[in-house]
């Protein structure tokens, strides 16, 4: 449930930053990737070869059925917490940063110009040869364009780098309260977006396991569905 000093914290704040991971989207349906019941547990391959640009290259097809067998539901719909953090970010009092490929913060109505998908969006698919643009639809019956060159999501690979650093650390960097939500803060560069957090902004994280991390964090050990249900805005 929500705590009343965190209630009271987001009540006074102006300029909240959500910090965004998988298990924001687990109560719609879709798993996260390193819990017991993850997609990255079972597989023969290791999930970070499988998710490289260097998988992409060499070994495109396998790649993209692990994708498309684990990582596309288009039919998930945003739950409480993408609903609540959107209405404060259509209040122009929060934004948000996530390292989610979903689009349920879109699908959610959050302001997109308070959005920043840190790790690009699986519906965003393109022909690297070309960059020319291409429907979801298609691609989730082929990989291939019409010349037989592979498509690939707009998405952070391994061995690539994630999108709008510069954007974040300006957005972190401003803000008045930082509220970490459903990710093991594992992956960086986003869990270093912390470094740029001014001294006296309270960090606050949400989630279902005490996160390993080498800054000060208040940590809520819960369900943030239960939190977000509570939350009044």
């Amino acid at each position: 449930m929500m705590t009343s000093g965190l209630q009271q914290k987001i009540n006074e704040a102006e300029h909240i930053i959500f910090l965004t991971g998988a298990g924001v989207s687990t109560a719609s349906g879709i798993p996260d990737y390193r819990s017991k019941n993850g997609i990255y547990n079972g597989q023969t391959l290791r999930p970070e070869y499988l998710l490289s640009l260097t998988a992409f290259l060499k070994e495109p097809l396998k790649q993209y059925q692990f994708m498309i067998d684990n990582m596309y539901f288009p039919d998930a719909q945003p739950n409480i917490i993408h609903e609540k953090m959107a209405t404060l970010t259509q209040l122009n009092r929060a934004k948000i940063i996530t390292q989610n490929v979903d689009d349920l913060h879109v699908k959610a109505n959050t302001k997109i110009s308070n959005l920043i998908r840190f790790h690009g969006s699986l519906y965003d698919i393109y022909s690297p040869t070309d960059n020319k643009k291409y429907k979801v639809d298609d691609y989730l019956k082929s990989p291939l364009d019409q010349e037989n060159n592979y498509l690939r999501p707009k998405i952070t690979f391994y061995e690539e780098m994630p999108f709008d650093i510069e954007k974040s650390v300006s957005w972190i960097k401003q803000s008045d309260l930082v509220i970490i939500v459903g990710t093991s803060f594992q992956v960086y560069p986003f869990a270093g977006l912390l470094n740029y957090v001014q001294q006296s902004v309270p960090v606050v994280a949400i989630n279902l396991e005490f996160i390993q991390t080498p800054f000060k964090v208040e940590q809520i050990i819960g369900d943030a569905v239960d939190v977000f249900q509570s939350l009044k805005i």
